[in-house]
């Protein structure tokens, strides 16, 4: 029998406040949950009225903008490694979204309408986030390499602003990849918040093909109207 790999995507119009979804399931974050990392840290900076330290920083743009593990796993051990993002989690309206064991950040599950609510607390105007950390987190994922910069992205109306957070991870038992696009893009005039999530992808590229129509998909239907306007 032919694998078929899962995918799950969800859309925000943040203009008519409209969502549309479409999959569902529970899937492994891999390096999506570094967005989550970054929001436990600013909120703990909040709540201790902070500044992050200089290496709190770096750490912080390497793992938005590069994607770097070893920074995410020095952060992760900051924030109170999973008890520490299933607090900061909770008060920023994730129900569907637990750490992952001990140093396994990147196995942090989660659902894409969990990913549209955290992206909702750094791109919409209610959130426990101060005005200063939301910029701060959407200048780094504004930054992210260009090589990097797939899913997403590939939807913004030309020269137009995105920001992005991927994942991408080999699961050791299958050998099968999970692939996450995730962030804002404003597309057909609209500003959108777009998480697509999926798993038991043969090949990194493959995800990223897949994860890239669903995003178009959602964003678009067949005679161009969004979907995003047809339920609240």
């Amino acid at each position: 029998m032919a694998h078929v790999a899962r995918v799950s995507v969800a859309v925000l119009d943040l203009g008519s406040g409209e969502t549309v979804s479409r999959g569902d399931g529970v899937f492994v974050t891999a390096s999506t949950v570094k967005l989550d990392i970054l929001a436990a840290l600013l909120l703990g900076a909040q709540d201790a009225g902070r500044e992050l330290t200089g290496a709190e920083r770096s750490y912080a743009e390497a793992m938005i903008v590069r994607s770097a593990n070893d920074a995410a796993s020095a952060l992760w051990d900051g924030i109170g490694r999973a008890a520490g993002l299933d607090a900061a989690n909770a008060r920023l309206g994730l129900k569907e979204t637990t750490g992952g064991e001990g140093t396994l950040w990147g196995l942090t599950r989660t659902t894409a309408p969990d990913r549209l609510a955290l992206l909702r607390q750094v791109f919409g105007p209610d959130s426990e986030l101060d005005a200063a950390s939301r910029a701060y987190v959407r200048g780094l994922m504004e930054q992210v390499v260009p090589e990097q910069a797939w899913g997403v992205p590939t939807a913004a109306d030309g020269g137009t602003a995105w920001a992005v957070k991927n994942g991408w991870l080999p699961r050791g038992a299958t050998g099968l990849w999970v692939v996450h696009s995730t962030g804002y893009v404003r597309t057909g005039g609209r500003d959108c918040l777009v998480a697509a999530l999926s798993d038991g992808n043969t090949t990194r590229e493959r995800g990223v093909t897949l994860v890239e129509a669903a995003v178009r998909h959602a964003l678009t239907d067949r005679d161009g109207a969004s979907p995003a306007r047809r339920r609240r």
